[in-house]
């Protein structure tokens, strides 16, 4: 009887741990946001800080996340997890402590130290193991071993020799490696906008969104799929993670759409391809869009601006393949009973939106630190919810203690992508791999733009399978976007075309998890569902290599032509998806679709003030103005076939 308590009291007493570690990990981060440990006269390093968040997260990965994927819950936490808590705990406790004086000690480099530094990185590739599976992992390995014996690799990949007593103390107590800028953004921004989106989710917000695209959209033709298109959208710029997006909006999507008529394979992919765009959606992007500012030391508002007309072609693009699948298929309206009243929805939730705009407020007029903005947009919404709620539920303590729980849960994967890329970028400085890199790519690319490009898309897309969004464009941010710099690409454009063509790896099989988890709920295919979505998700492998030609389409530049860019841009865009579904007011022969698509893409291509890219731009608004006319002029001799 008293075995049997025991083993019961154990469960408890670790829950009880995981959420007090949790709710400290996401306080921590409002404290450092707020200077509360200035203010009452803690003077710490940024890099204390950092450990100090990572004494909090190395336990919570251990005893929360099992050591076997398989294994989703356990009653008990096994001794081998609760001792490598512990050991994460009183590693990173110890640098946290002795940062101040063993941060200025890197060429002697005390064993004191490199023990502590090699417990460090074993803990964090295990915990990252168990976070993020085994891809990234073998990456991080793969860079360790290249750093350590790159000096013996003939030719331009040759390295400098690099000790392994200095790469473990580099890595873990220098301000390049480990606790370096990847961390600094995720333990303050990231976590902030994490709680933002549980707070919001809390009050009801997501419930809204979904409604307000019900209301909206559902009385229209493919409406279940325009709903998933305007909600993932909606929600994705809060989340800003593709698969939890999937999960999180296509429960109530998907069923829709299904109901709606369309097939399984069709339902996933819509939904992978709307909530993978919302991490380019602005005003809040995924945690890639933090780090992206940081890379090219730009504020966080700059990103946002540049995210605009691509982000919104992108869902344009879907929203009107939806609608033609919905037309092709023969697919009516949702049932109206399944409709919210629009003013029940307006009147449960019209605060829903001031939130954001308190948020877009403080970005760009007050010109408030990403981290500060956000805290501001949370305490609105805490406000509002408590006062008001959406149908009448208002938040309850209770609710503020689960989000600041979940929080702390929600962001232990990427904090582990935020040391893991670290220990990457340090390892890139030290092996001088990423100048060899960029010299590579410019020389095979052998002064063709082009070809340097569909190069770098092409790794983007091998380097992102199945690997997170944030690891992918860290990797990508050091190896790749110097090489596109060099060639004369704006930073800009450069870091965009990175993170659009990491962030396709999501919609594109093999390893396409956005579409697989798609796939999941709607029980198709995951193969099928990966190429649908790419499919659908078309104008996110075309755009990047427009924006790189004219910057125009990222807000910079002539303003006239930035307007003319985007209305011929927005016209290729209406073409090509009716080329890719095959249907505009009827079904489109082969030769048709390959007309819409020649017109449409000469369309969108950017007119730079080259006479050549002129004549492109009209040959395609001649060609699509003749095809668009002679359809119109087909439906109107069958229609007037049918009066006679």
């Amino acid at each position: 009887m008293e075995e049997n308590e025991l083993k019961k009291s154990k469960p408890n007493l670790s829950k009880i741990i995981i959420t007090l570690l949790s709710i400290l990990l996401t306080c921590s981060a409002i404290i450092k946001t707020l200077d509360i440990d200035r203010m009452v006269g803690l003077v710490l390093y940024t890099e204390q800080y950092l450990s100090f968040m990572l004494c909090l997260s190395l336990p919570l990965v251990f005893l929360a996340v099992p050591f076997h994927q398989k294994v989703k819950t356990r009653e008990n936490v096994p001794w081998y997890d609760i001792l490598l808590a512990t050991i994460g705990f009183i590693v990173s406790l110890y640098i946290t402590i002795r940062y101040p004086v063993l941060a200025e000690l890197t060429t002697a480099r005390p064993v004191s130290g490199i023990i502590a530094g090699a417990f460090l990185l074993v803990l964090l590739i295990e915990g990252l193991r168990r976070t993020v599976g085994i891809v990234l992992p073998i990456v991080v390995i793969g860079f360790f071993l290249i750093t350590l014996f790159g000096h013996r690799i003939p030719g331009s990949f040759q390295g400098s020799f690099v000790p392994i007593d200095k790469l473990v103390y580099y890595l873990a107590w220098d301000s390049s490696g480990i606790l370096g800028m990847p961390m600094r953004i995720i333990s303050t921004i990231v976590v902030v906008f994490v709680l933002f989106g549980q707070i919001l989710s809390a009050s009801g917000g997501s419930s809204f969104f979904t409604d307000i695209a019900m209301v909206l959209m559902g009385r229209y033709r493919g409406g279940p799929a325009k709903i998933s298109v305007l909600s993932s959208s909606l929600f994705g710029t809060i989340s800003g993670s593709a698969v939890s997006n999937v999960f999180t909006t296509g429960v109530v999507t998907i069923p829709l759409m299904k109901k709606g008529g369309y097939p399984p394979h069709l339902a996933g992919a819509v939904e992978a391809v709307a909530s993978t765009g919302g991490q380019l959606m602005p005003p809040v992007m995924g945690a890639a869009a933090f780090l992206m500012a940081e890379f090219l030391s730009v504020p966080y508002t700059k990103v946002v601006i540049a995210a605009i007309i691509p982000s919104l072609l992108y869902y344009i693009a879907l929203f009107m393949e939806a609608d033609l699948e919905a037309a092709k298929m023969g697919l009516s309206r949702i049932d109206e009973s399944l409709i919210p009243p629009f003013k029940d929805v307006i009147k449960s939730g019209w605060f829903f939106p001031i939130p954001f705009l308190v948020l877009i407020f403080a970005l760009f007029w007050l010109n408030d630190l990403p981290e500060k903005a956000g805290l501001r947009a949370i305490g609105v919404t805490v406000l509002f919810g408590l006062i008001l709620g959406y149908k009448g539920k208002r938040i309850k303590l209770y609710d503020l203690f689960e989000a600041l729980k979940n929080t702390g849960m929600g962001v232990l994967e990427i904090i582990m992508i935020g040391a893991a890329a670290g220990m990457v970028i340090g390892m890139l400085y030290l092996s001088g791999l990423s100048f060899a890199l960029t010299l590579a790519l410019t020389q095979m690319a052998g002064g063709n733009l082009f070809l340097l490009l569909l190069m770098t898309a092409v790794v983007c897309i091998i380097l992102g399978m199945g690997m997170p969004t944030v690891g992918v464009y860290v990797l990508l941010a050091t190896m790749a976007a110097p090489a596109l710099i060099e060639f004369g690409i704006l930073p800009m454009a450069a870091h965009m075309f990175i993170m659009y063509y990491g962030m396709m790896s999501m919609i594109t099989p093999p390893v396409a998890l956005a579409a697989f988890a798609g796939a999941t709920l709607s029980g198709a295919d995951p193969m099928k569902t990966g190429y649908a979505a790419m499919r659908f998700g078309w104008l996110a492998f075309v755009i990047p290599f427009m924006f790189v030609v004219s910057p125009t389409l990222l807000l910079q530049g002539d303003p006239l032509l930035i307007i003319f860019n985007f209305l011929t841009a927005l016209i290729g865009t209406c073409l090509v998806s009716m080329a890719v579904i095959g249907y505009f007011f009827r079904e489109l022969s082969v030769l048709s679709r390959v007309l819409y698509a020649i017109s449409g893409l000469s369309a969108i291509f950017p007119a730079t003030g080259l006479k050549i890219s002129i004549l492109i731009n009209i040959f395609g608004i001649l060609v699509a103005i003749i095809i668009v006319v002679y359809e119109f002029y087909l439906r109107w001799k069958k229609t007037d076939k049918k009066i006679i």
